[in-house]
């Protein structure tokens, strides 16, 4: 190899030399700074999607602690329930409470939908000849959250 390199002369062995500098370079680029650069890029492209995955379950977190919080309230709600509670005797209650029970042309009960753990139920009553102010008292007095009870629909 000597032999050869000191047979070359001075321009073919500058053309040689940097002949091999450009494929040293080429080489190095091939083989380490192209794979380090796409390395880089892929490390911050991870970064950044789990920063974005821990922002939504950063948000998801506060809506379950949300959730949590109000199932509880419900669960509080249904044990302080006397046992062995009916609406549709709960509304004849607060129907003969507001003085109106005289004016519920009937009561019936809905078909139940499950929600979760629990079961909804539904009635639906019809009133006949009401004043404004018999119409507000009853529906005051339904309405309570302390027994989850709520007006879902009304139609007059």
């Amino acid at each position: 190899m000597k032999r050869f390199w000191d047979q070359l002369t001075r321009r073919q062995k500058t053309t040689v030399a940097l002949g091999l500098a450009v494929t040293v370079a080429a080489l190095f680029a091939q083989f380490v700074l192209i794979p380090y650069l796409e390395a880089r890029q892929q490390v911050r492209s991870a970064i950044a999607a789990n920063q974005k995955a821990l922002r939504e379950m950063t948000l998801l977190t506060a809506e379950y602690d949300i959730l949590r919080r109000r199932s509880e309230m419900i669960q509080r709600a249904i044990a302080r329930r006397p046992p062995g509670f009916a609406l549709l005797s709960y509304l004849d209650k607060r129907a003969a409470d507001a003085a109106v029970k005289g004016n519920v042309r009937s009561m019936t009960a809905l078909k139940s939908a499950p929600v979760g753990d629990y079961e909804e139920t539904a009635v639906e009553m019809k009133l006949d000849k009401l004043t404004m102010k018999q119409l507000t008292d009853f529906l005051y007095l339904v309405e309570s959250p302390e027994e989850m009870i709520r007006i879902r629909r009304a139609s007059l």
